[in-house]
C-alpha cells in the first residue's frame, strides 16, 4: 500500500515535470528566433556594436579582455577601440593609433553563407595603414573578427553582438 502511494507520488511528480519541458523548449525557440531576427535587422540597418571578449594575436597567447573594447559600423564608418599586440612593420613615431580609430568604410560586402553565418568584409584606410575587417556574425549573436593591417600582423577577435544597442 505505502509503496503505491509513493510509486503515485513519484509519477505525479515526473509528469508535472515533463508537462514544463515542451513550455521551456518553446520559449528557448523564441528567444532563439529574436536574437537571429535582431542580428539580421543589424546588419541589414549596417548599424551594430560587436563587444569584445577574446583577443587572439597572431604570435603569442590568446587573452581574455576585461576592458570595454569593440567595433561598432554605423551606416558608412567604423568606430574601431580594438586591442593590438602583434608586430608593425611601420608605425609613427611615438606608437600611433593602433587599432583604436574612426574612419569611413570604403568597401562593405555582406552574404550569408551554406550554414546560417553572416560573413562581413569591411575595408577602411586612415593615415596610418589600410585595414580589413573579416567579420563572421553568427545566428546567435556570437562574433569573430579578423582585423588584417597591410604593415601590421594580423589579429583575430572573439566576441558578441551588443543587442542592449538594438
Amino acid at each position: 500500500m505505502k509503496t503505491n502511494r509513493i510509486f503515485q507520488a513519484i509519477f505525479v511528480c515526473l509528469s508535472a515535470c515533463c508537462a514544463t519541458l515542451p513550455a521551456s523548449a518553446q520559449k528557448n525557440k523564441e528567444k532563439e528566433a529574436r536574437m537571429e531576427r535582431k542580428v539580421q535587422e543589424a546588419i541589414d540597418t549596417k548599424q551594430y556594436k560587436i563587444r569584445i571578449i577574446h583577443v587572439l594575436p597572431q604570435r603569442g597567447n590568446g587573452r581574455s579582455v576585461l576592458s570595454d573594447y569593440s567595433i561598432e559600423v554605423r551606416n558608412d564608418s567604423l568606430f574601431s577601440y580594438l586591442p593590438y599586440f602583434g608586430v608593425a612593420y611601420r608605425m609613427p613615431y611615438g606608437g600611433g593609433k593602433r587599432l583604436i580609430f574612426d574612419a569611413p568604410i570604403s568597401r562593405y560586402e555582406s552574404k550569408k553563407d551554406k550554414k546560417g553565418r553572416n560573413r562581413i568584409r569591411l575595408d577602411v584606410h586612415n593615415e596610418e595603414d589600410s585595414y580589413t575587417y573579416h567579420i563572421t556574425l553568427y545566428s546567435d549573436g556570437a562574433a569573430n573578427i579578423d582585423v588584417r593591417p597591410d604593415n601590421k600582423d594580423s589579429i583575430s577577435f572573439t566576441g558578441e553582438l551588443d543587442t542592449e544597442e538594438l
